[in-house]
């Protein structure tokens, strides 16, 4: 994208240089000759132009964060489309992140000094206090996010996942957009986030300001959120203990769990640092100091500062926009999508049926042919083996869970036929029979609870169960055809 944008024009402004990638957009440096004004522009990613989700998602930030007029926030000046390419214009703001600020300080072997973090920490409040009021939410709040000019001003950027409060709660087909390390436990278990939600995100921020490191941090993704959601928070002072304690109030308070136990607005919160802004700290830049022992922490470094590190391991700071979605009792939409097959047409899946339908009669034909043992007198429970795999592929098809139900009482017979035909105990079923009410009664036990599930992994659910019960039943239809040839031979 930056090779074919640069020295384009988009609407009034000419795209000089590729600024950085976010998560659902490519950032340009652009000018505008007749203001005189160089701005910033966000162009959406090609590939999501045609996701409806992500279309409707950058119409709303891009039309709410317009409105926004606050010196700590940055400013929007237009958005439009052009040659199907939607974009956004902003004020391009000289400076860095706090993110490189950070970088800066480790590299030295040091730590923001209290100071700055104190008047970051309340500029930041104070422009994400106005967005509250506004109704718009940030959700992505981190150091990549806080850009600190020349003039040395904090100002919140990328407000790329903003949602208007009040609005239809939004995820993306069972994704959660944020970033791991700095994403509140509601937001990465329930897929809902409101200002307490911001105010906890800030909070890992100043953690990671005040210590250097941001509290929770794991290989997995569902180990980071279950971090969030579980493990204690690693108290600041058992890793400094020169913090002041008005400080290490202020990073438990807005870090609780439970977000009725938060600071309730950055109104709030910010009142807690002015507090601490009263008392005299030094403005000497602090040691690097080690965690203790059994906490696993770790410094994200990037741009200059990770050029200047060889052989280390880096936690990316990126916003994740396939973050997965975990749900109270701990599914993981997203990891379930991943073990589940290709979705295809219910025609295709009756197609595949009757294919596999048509090979394995024709190789119990073949058998019978050429061996002279007849694989239909012991082994014709493939017969009924194959229609279940039949229902069950119509399911995978349907992507719907119903589908079980006449799949597993078919398939559940199949097996009781099945080793009464080739056992040839059919006196048992004196006990069998009692069977046939608990096939039923799971047939139907399973997929009811299967659609009580969030409705973005009923389909998720159709597609594994059916594709999944359709190959069993192919693969012990084989078998019974293989069991019927050995029983032929026997007697």
């Amino acid at each position: 994208m930056a090779n074919t944008l640069a020295g384009q024009t988009l609407g009034k402004y000419r795209v000089l240089d590729a600024l950085g990638r976010g998560g659902m957009a490519q950032v340009y440096r652009a000018y505008h000759p007749h203001l005189d004004r160089y701005v910033a522009i966000k162009v959406l990613r090609s590939d999501l132009v045609e996701q409806d989700e992500f279309l409707a998602r950058f119409r709303r930030e891009a039309h709410a964060v317009s409105g926004l007029r606050h010196p700590n926030i940055v400013q929007v000046f237009d958005f439009d489309v052009q040659d199907e390419m939607h974009y956004m214009v902003m004020e391009l703001l000289e400076g860095d992140t706090l993110r490189a600020r950070l970088n800066e300080y480790r590299i030295r072997g040091e730590r923001m000094p209290l100071p700055e973090i104190l008047r970051i920490l309340s500029e930041v409040l104070s422009g994400l206090g106005y967005a509250h009021k506004e109704g718009i939410i940030h959700r992505d709040i981190k150091p990549a996010n806080i850009m600190l000019t020349k003039r040395g001003q904090a100002v919140l950027t990328d407000f790329g996942i903003a949602q208007i409060v009040g609005s239809t709660q939004y995820t993306v087909s069972g994704a959660l957009m944020g970033t791991l390390n700095y994403m509140a436990p509601e937001q990465g278990f329930k897929g809902t986030c409101d200002e307490r939600s911001d105010i906890y995100s800030l909070g890992i921020v100043f953690y990671e300001m005040l210590t250097g490191y941001t509290p929770f941090d794991a290989d997995t993704p569902l180990a980071i959120l279950m971090k969030h959601l579980n493990d204690p928070l690693p108290l600041p002072s058992q890793m400094d203990p020169t913090l002041p304690h008005e400080l290490e109030h202020v990073v438990l308070k807005a870090l609780a769990k439970d977000a009725g136990d938060r600071f309730q607005s950055a109104a709030e919160m910010l009142a807690a640092i002015s507090v601490a802004l009263e008392k005299k700290v030094s403005d000497s830049p602090r040691p690097v100091i080690a965690p203790p022992g059994g906490i696993s922490v770790q410094p994200v470094f990037s741009g200059r500062a990770r050029q200047q590190l060889n052989d280390r391991r880096f936690a990316e700071a990126d916003t994740n926009m396939e973050i997965p979605f975990i749900h109270q009792d701990g599914q993981v939409t997203s990891l379930l999508k991943r073990f589940t097959p290709l979705p295809i047409s219910p025609t295709s899946a009756v197609f595949a049926s009757l294919t596999m339908f048509t090979v394995v009669n024709l190789f119990a034909a073949m058998i019978s042919t050429f061996s002279g043992i007849s694989v239909f007198e012991y082994g014709w429970a493939f017969e009924i083996f194959l229609v279940a795999g039949l229902l069950a592929f119509i399911g995978w098809g349907t992507q719907t869970p119903w589908m079980l139900i006449p799949s597993i009482i078919v398939f559940g017979n199949a097996t009781l036929l099945a080793y009464s035909a080739i056992s040839g105990r059919w006196g048992d079923w004196f006990f069998l029979w009692m069977f046939e009410p608990l096939i039923v009664g799971f047939a139907i036990y399973l997929p009811t609870r299967l659609n009580e599930r969030p409705k973005e992994e009923i389909q998720a659910w159709g597609r594994i169960s059916g594709f999944a019960l359709g190959t069993l039943a192919v693969l012990l239809a084989c078998l019974t055809c293989s069991l019927s040839i050995l029983t032929s031979l026997i007697r």
